[in-house]
């Protein structure tokens, strides 16, 4: 693989570098999930080259920059499994692929090791937002832009305060997060929302209603006519020890700017770190299976893996739906518009197991 140094600029200092960039940039957005005419039981799942991290990540940014699909960053136990000792240990790989049939190049390195933050795909490129790193959850926030083979760093206001495990979308140029958890340890999750306009970085990051539900982690996000939505995720209260303990959650929540937050039809079963955003196809949201938390008491080494069930959220009828079945149950990961395809790249298939398989399907 070829190793490409990148460069870095900095659009918090004025409108007129923010401007001028996004001007420059005449791409345009990426593939939409918009399968207006294939319904969720259609999709055909497939291998695509896996990413060249030989035991995969969890909690990678994936996106698309300049037609290319972009995984970076992430976490993985390279030694010993979590219960035989191992430690979590944090990347700073940038992968890019510029073909489905690959090969898998190095695009560089992030600013930093990290995982875990909020991944979104503009026509700057790919947004990373907040994270977590080996000691710390961060307030960085980012671009990673591929462009004539180089990788260039294009950083964003600092979130008001570091964050980790949240969600978010895209609704035009405004980038939106969503919950997470501001330390490690933290024993309560966040019920805050944000908002940054990606082409007017300067004006910062806009603190909007709070979600009137428990907070949460590892949320799946979405956009449709609009709104963001947010489905399940897991909720934080202090157990007995002083640790955290998770709540499994199935409700959801739709927002809309001069509206507010509005509740809407739960969930059929919890899901928790579901690849986000929430791919739209046939005008209905997917949760791509996730974590239920049915096996939050088994052994690591007895755990069979995440659902694989792929529900269907119908924003017209407020009504929920089993729709096909996956052959992959990867968590903690992105699912990407990617060309004519949605991407799911590595992730988690079981308690402190990596894949670094790459599913694909296409919509046309």
């Amino acid at each position: 693989m070829r190793a490409l140094k990148g460069v870095s600029f900095d659009l918090r200092a004025g409108r007129n570098s923010a401007t001028s960039l996004f001007e420059a940039i005449s791409v345009a957005l990426p593939f939409i999930f918009d399968g207006s005419h294939l319904t969720a039981a259609e999709l055909r799942w497939e291998r695509l080259p896996p990413i060249p991290a030989t035991i995969g990540v969890a909690g990678s940014y994936a996106g698309v920059s300049d037609g290319a699909l972009l995984v970076a960053g992430g976490a993985n136990f390279p030694g010993r499994k979590p219960w035989e000792g191992g430690t979590k240990v944090w990347q700073d790989d940038v992968f890019v692929l510029e073909t489905p049939a690959g090969p898998w190049m190095s695009a560089g390195k992030l600013p930093l090791p990290l995982g875990y933050g909020a991944a979104l795909t503009h026509p700057l490129g790919l947004v990373c937002i907040g994270g977590s790193g080996p000691d710390r959850h961060s307030p960085n926030s980012f671009i990673l832009r591929w462009s004539a083979e180089k990788l260039t760093t294009i950083t964003l206001p600092d979130l008001p305060e570091p964050r980790a495990n949240h969600c978010g979308g895209l609704l035009g140029d405004t980038a939106f997060i969503f919950g997470g958890a501001s330390t490690p340890g933290a024993s309560n999750a966040m019920n805050s929302l944000l908002s940054l306009n990606l082409t007017k970085p300067q004006s910062g990051w806009q603190t909007l209603e709070p979600l009137p539900g428990p907070g949460r982690i590892f949320a799946t996000a979405g956009t449709q006519g609009g709104s963001l939505y947010v489905f399940g995720g897991a909720a934080l209260i202090p157990g007995t020890n002083g640790k955290p303990v998770r709540q499994w959650l199935r409700d959801a929540w739709r927002y809309t700017l001069g509206k507010g937050w509005g509740r809407l039809a739960d969930l059929p079963r919890p899901a928790v770190a579901a690849p986000s955003p929430a791919p739209l196809v046939d005008g209905r949201l997917l949760i791509l299976g996730g974590d239920d938390g049915t096996q939050v008491a088994t052994a690591p080494t007895n755990h069979t893996g995440f659902r694989r069930d792929v529900l269907a959220y119908d924003p017209k009828a407020d009504q929920w739906a089993t729709v096909d079945n996956l052959p992959f149950a990867n968590v903690t990961t992105s699912a990407v518009g990617w060309q004519d395809r949605i991407v799911v790249p590595s992730g988690e298939i079981k308690p402190g197991i990596r894949s670094p398989e790459v599913w694909s399907t296409v919509v046309r």
